[in-house]
């Protein structure tokens, strides 16, 4: 629209619009980074053996996992994208969860370096496996 020539009447209204919706762009690519950060770690720090190897990680996670879901269920309350891209409670929150989930993930992926510096076998797997089989090292039947 702002390219027609007829749009001299409403430019202002036309700039505003584009301008709103490049910051709810820009939100919402913020919030799918950590929607995937979040997703792979959830699984791993609810893990009761991981919770306890890395004691202070977990509990930065947990704290993190509250205000993510409160972040959803605000946006599942408030139904309009726009709006809920432009709250400056979201537009805030999100590079620190980022930035802590991101952490969260480096000393988790320090501690699986450790595990197989141990035991180079370990390096053959994937984190996913590596994660599955140091949960059940308790059980060598299941491992």
């Amino acid at each position: 629209m702002n390219a027609m020539r007829y749009v001299k009447p409403f430019k202002a209204t036309v700039l505003e619009k584009i301008a709103q919706l490049a910051e709810c762009q820009d939100t919402v690519e913020k919030w799918l980074k950590v929607q995937n950060l979040w997703t792979n770690l959830v699984s791993v720090f609810s893990s009761k053996s991981i919770a306890q190897e890395l004691p202070l990680e977990s509990k930065k996670f947990k704290g993190i996992d509250k205000q993510w879901l409160k972040i959803m269920e605000k946006a599942f309350d408030t139904k309009n994208v726009i709006q809920c891209c432009t709250n400056d409670i979201l537009r805030q929150s999100l590079p620190g969860l980022q930035e802590g989930l991101e952490v969260c993930q480096k000393k988790l992926e320090n501690f699986l370096e450790t595990k197989r510096s141990l035991f180079p076998r370990f390096y053959f797997i994937s984190n996913a496996d590596l994660l599955s089989i140091l949960s059940m090292g308790s059980d060598p039947n299941a491992v």
